[in-house]
């Protein structure tokens, strides 16, 4: 009885020693079997003109009593709204961003309080969609009571056919690359196993009023000057080769 289990037992480690030896055998095979390849990172940037505008515009009143600065302030806010309206802006692209009312306090040199004034902000969000008549919007909108612009961004409606571009310059100068590692080490490129495609867009000053190609809008005494720039579309591609043999 005795002499049958030492038996099974030695039986047993033979068996755990053997599948150790295959478990060694297959992690080795697996070492053996990592994929060569090439990895590397193109970059694809294409300008645009900016074709739309967006500006903050505002009004400040203020009074020693509230209900007049109000009024005078939803004076001022409506003409500015006409004027934007017989300018040619769709009344869908003016949104108020802001209206506030608050009492500021004027003090002396002891600090005591001298008299309080209550101060009406109205602020309007305005979608410009033909950039020639911008700079004479403003001047408009000034002489009509604005007294606050700001945040003035310009973009670009439709940047389809830009990213694509910038995708395909970038996934050229990929390849391009790679061909040249490849060449150089002596290996040739085999099929493609990864790609990572990154776009951005981001806006850019130009050296020249507008546009890419100098000119700029005409000057005059009763148009604010503004440079819209350009837009710069980039696309990152990371493409990973297989090398084959």
């Amino acid at each position: 009885m005795n002499k049958k289990i030492l038996i099974t037992a030695i039986l047993v480690t033979l068996l755990i020693g053997a599948a150790a030896c295959n478990g060694t055998q297959t992690v080795a095979g697996t070492s053996s079997a990592i994929q060569k390849n090439i990895t590397v990172t193109g970059t694809g940037i294409v300008k645009v003109v900016p074709d739309i505008a967006y500006i903050n515009v505002g009004v400040t009143s203020q009074s020693e009593n509230v209900s007049d600065a109000i009024q005078q302030n939803s004076s001022q806010a409506q003409a500015i709204k006409e004027e934007l309206i017989a300018s040619g802006i769709a009344e869908e692209d003016i949104q108020t961003s802001s209206f506030s009312v608050y009492p500021q306090s004027n003090y002396d040199f002891n600090g005591n309080v001298t008299g309080t004034v209550f101060v009406v902000n109205n602020n309007v969000y305005v979608t410009v969609r033909d950039l020639s008549t911008l700079g004479e919007l403003l001047n408009k909108v000034t002489a009509n009571g604005a007294n606050s612009i700001y945040g003035i961004s310009f973009d670009v409606q439709d940047k389809t056919e830009a990213l694509q571009q910038s995708r395909e310059l970038a996934i050229a100068f990929a390849e391009q690359q790679a061909e040249e590692v490849a060449a150089s080490s002596g290996v040739k490129l085999g099929e493609i196993l990864t790609i990572n495609v990154y776009s951005n867009d981001v806006p850019y000053v130009a050296t020249d009023s507008y546009g890419m190609g100098g000119g700029g809008y005409p000057q005059s005494a009763t148009k604010v000057p503004i440079s819209a720039g350009n837009y710069v579309i980039s696309s990152q591609v990371t493409v990973q080769y297989e090398i084959s043999n």
